[in-house]
């Protein structure tokens, strides 16, 4: 059978789903599809190629109409949108957040983020950090959530799967925080 990039991908997220991101090498990918790992190399440079275009696959695939209206609507629903991609795949978090931070890929939440602030009239020397901020707490809290039900998972801790979540609670003090530094020019 003759593979085109998109079949890598799409079956890399099954292996992701089904191993996690540990076990997510191009040995593995390969052998799942029946390959040469060199034959891979065909349609991706090296593995961290992959992994970036299973991030962007994972953030394509997560995408959600947003709100029209006040900016920190339209910031909440990105990080909304950005945690419940993550949390859809096993790994998913820190696969998306570590090609976040190696500037590999996964880069739609902060451009999208630095949208919405700069047409709220976020002065310019915050959408750098407010972008940032909000990408951590989520990369944070969703990563987080994954290592619990992960351990839970497998009894390597007695915790049972939490009832609730404060991620709209934290998500809200950021945004809180963000209209104290911006003071009255967001609009």
């Amino acid at each position: 059978m003759r593979y085109r990039r998109n079949d890598i991908v799409e079956h890399a997220l099954v292996v992701l789903d089904a191993y996690g991101l540990a076990d997510l090498s191009m040995r593995r990918l390969a052998g799942e599809l029946g390959l040469q790992p060199s034959a891979l190399y065909h349609h991706v440079a090296n593995k961290q190629a992959l992994l970036a275009l299973v991030a962007d696959e994972i953030l394509r695939r997560g995408a959600r109409p947003r709100p029209e209206g006040p900016w920190a609507d339209q910031v909440a629903a990105i990080a909304r949108e950005l945690r419940d991609a993550m949390l859809a795949y096993r790994d998913g978090a820190e696969l998306v957040a570590t090609v976040h931070a190696f500037g590999l890929g996964a880069a739609a939440p902060a451009v999208d983020l630095a949208a919405a602030y700069d047409d709220a009239g976020l002065p310019a020397e915050l959408v750098p950090v407010a972008v940032s901020t909000v990408l951590h707490f989520v990369f944070g809290d969703a990563i987080q959530e994954q290592t619990h039900l992960q351990a839970s998972s497998v009894g390597a801790i007695a915790d049972q799967p939490r009832e609730g979540s404060d991620f709209e609670l934290g998500l809200a003090l950021i945004l809180d925080g963000i209209r104290v530094q911006a003071g009255e020019t967001v609009r």
